[in-house]
């Protein structure tokens, strides 16, 4: 079973001559209020530092959106944790609040799809081997931000660990058992004493949403089109059958691709299906040509009226959007139990 993409992809792109996203607009989240889609988008401009900022567009259909702010509405912070980029924002709803985890860096990453190494803009005083790796490598961490109309903002802090680079952090939209999940993808826990050998999804529990414990390996590699690694996609989705979790895989050829799994509702490191074939491939040149070959990378998902809309980045470039309906994916994926 395949997603369905839509006529209109790209549905945003760069915009020439833009300070801030010029060059690239991908990696989209997304939430839905019941009138309309608001896309918190990842945007990058040509420059050789290549900070990343966060836009936002809305739609009233979830497909043909307008760009709501001419300035990014969420950036690099002027001296903390996440002074260098802000990227690949996922969004859940608690409440009235909104939350939003992102990928983080000390320091700007640099031209990366030029194979620029990711230090080469961290001062010489950092460079040092007796500084902190999070900065001497600038790796990546992930933060958490609060919102309650995407315009004035909380940063609420880094909440994964300050010693592995770790990212693809998603929150679940409410609490299990009165605790918070969230699932992430820190890179360098594999070998024995993990549990795994390649890197994995992993998930963490909370009471107060920063401080993460309990963790454990949720999926691993599995299959040949995801065998390099693997990490979540977009917020789990509450189903009768259980939380739908999209998440993207990686072959030896560096392709993205996307897949599905359905957990327990009540015990959500328990995996009760998983599609053996990716929902979602690099097929048309908007996913295989770009600052990134071959990608498509989804960070939103939302329901409407009964389908199932996932919004991604192409190739690292554009945001692009997907569906199907919520109950026939589910009902494939039980066909798949584990």
């Amino acid at each position: 079973m395949k997603l369905k993409r839509c006529d209109q992809n790209p549905i945003l792109s760069p915009v020439p001559g833009s300070s801030w996203e010029s060059l690239c607009v991908c990696n989209p989240a997304a939430s839905f209020d019941g009138k309309k889609v608001s896309l918190l988008y990842r945007a990058a401009p040509a420059d050789a530092e290549h900070p990343i900022y966060f836009g936002l567009a809305e739609s009233t259909d979830g497909f043909r959106f307008k760009r709501v702010s001419a300035k990014p509405v969420f950036g690099p912070s002027a001296d903390g944790f996440d002074a260098g980029c802000v990227e690949d924002p996922r969004i859940v709803r608690m409440g009235k609040t909104f939350y939003v985890t992102y990928a983080a860096r000390l320091f700007a990453p640099g031209r990366y799809f030029d194979k620029v190494p990711l230090t080469k803009f961290v001062p010489a005083p950092y460079k040092s081997r007796l500084a902190p790796a999070m900065a001497r490598l600038n790796l990546t961490r992930t933060g958490l931000a609060s919102t309650t109309d995407f315009k004035t903002w909380h940063r609420l802090g880094p909440i994964t660990p300050a010693t592995v680079d770790d990212r693809d952090a998603i929150l679940f939209p409410e609490q299990i058992s009165g605790r918070f999940f969230m699932t992430h993808r820190p890179v360098s826990w594999i070998g024995k004493e993990y549990g795994c050998s390649k890197p994995s999804i992993w998930l963490s529990s909370s009471t107060d949403l920063l401080d993460w414990n309990e963790h454990r390996v949720l999926a691993q590699p599995a299959f040949d089109w995801e065998s390099e690694k693997i990490g979540g996609s977009t917020p789990p989705i509450r189903t009768p059958k259980g939380w739908l979790m999209l998440y993207h895989g990686v072959d030896k050829k560096k392709v993205y691709r996307v897949g599905a799994m359905l957990l327990d509702l009540k015990n959500p490191a328990k995996v009760i299906a998983r599609l053996p074939t990716p929902i979602l491939e690099p097929e048309t040149d908007y996913e295989k040509n770009g600052l990134v070959k071959n990608v498509v990378f989804p960070c939103g998902n939302i329901v409407i009226k009964g389908i199932l809309f996932v919004y991604y980045g192409g190739a690292d470039t554009c945001c692009c959007v997907a569906t199907i309906k919520l109950n026939d994916l589910v009902k494939d994926l039980l066909k798949h139990r584990v």
